[in-house]
């Protein structure tokens, strides 16, 4: 679990078919944020069943299923819309951030990561004194987003970024994927031990309907092969000079698989 003991409190729920949704909050504030805005009824209805009320909406990138709930809680609850430049392409955005600026919540402060490849624009907002980063698509638990828009070279350099943080990091991302992407990661990666215990860990939980996000960001860097692309054995596997044409291959199987 991430570091609570500074009383950053976060509410997970299934949002959409497929979707979490995160609620965000700093009890001495009183602040609450939304991570992305998949449903704005759903996000609203589980405020209200926590007694909080949403000051703050913290879009990862622009596509409907991260930001298409913005307006209707921007009319509700007259809170703060931040996003990168790219949400404007289906709502506005009261601050624009990019690579390098900060964001609050309270007396909690976020960093804003580029994470671009799934989208252009593309950030996450990692809060260090939490110990935890909220990566929207850039990562899943054992893979990665679809690369509609971004370069290999570019998706690749944002997980580096990912890679960096501190390695007991809780990475919250966006959908629950993580069975369809462990049989892709059996595929590409066989002879990783760790990765099989972990892949019977996700089915476990899956089968009594447990989440299998937030994931550690260490366990990540042992067994997601999209995170591993610099490791000898899968450059070997999977051809590629650089890294990022490894993860080019892997990710174009991926697509096909």
């Amino acid at each position: 679990m991430p570091k609570l003991d500074a009383m950053l409190q976060i509410h997970q729920f299934p949002c959409l078919s497929d979707n979490y949704g995160y609620l965000l909050h700093d009890p001495a504030s009183g602040e609450t944020a939304c991570i992305d805005t998949p449903h704005a009824d759903t996000y609203l209805r589980e405020a209200e069943a926590q007694g909080w009320t949403i000051t703050n909406i913290w879009n990862t990138h622009w596509h409907p299923d991260h930001a298409g709930g913005n307006e209707a809680i921007k009319v509700a609850t007259g809170c703060t819309i931040v996003g990168p430049r790219e949400v404007t392409r289906i709502a506005p955005l009261d601050r624009e951030v990019k690579h390098g600026d900060t964001v609050a919540l309270g007396r909690f402060e976020a960093r804003v990561i580029d994470v671009g490849g799934h989208t252009n624009g593309h950030i996450a907002f990692y809060l260090p004194e939490a110990g935890m980063a909220f990566v929207g698509d850039s990562v899943f638990a054992l893979g990665c987003g679809r690369m509609f828009e971004g370069t290999p070279e570019q998706f690749w350099s944002s997980l580096e970024r990912v890679k960096a943080l501190p390695r007991d990091t809780m990475l919250y991302c966006a959908h629950e994927y993580t069975q369809a992407n462990a049989k892709f990661a059996l595929h590409a990666d066989p002879s990783n031990p760790t990765l099989q215990v972990y892949c019977e860990e996700i089915d476990a939980k899956r089968a009594q309907g447990e989440p299998t996000v937030p994931m550690r960001l260490d366990r990540e860097l042992e067994t997601n092969p999209f995170l591993r692309a610099d490791d000898p054995v899968l450059m070997s596997e999977w051809g590629g000079s650089v890294p990022y044409e490894t993860f080019a291959a892997l990710r174009a199987a991926k697509d096909d698989f």
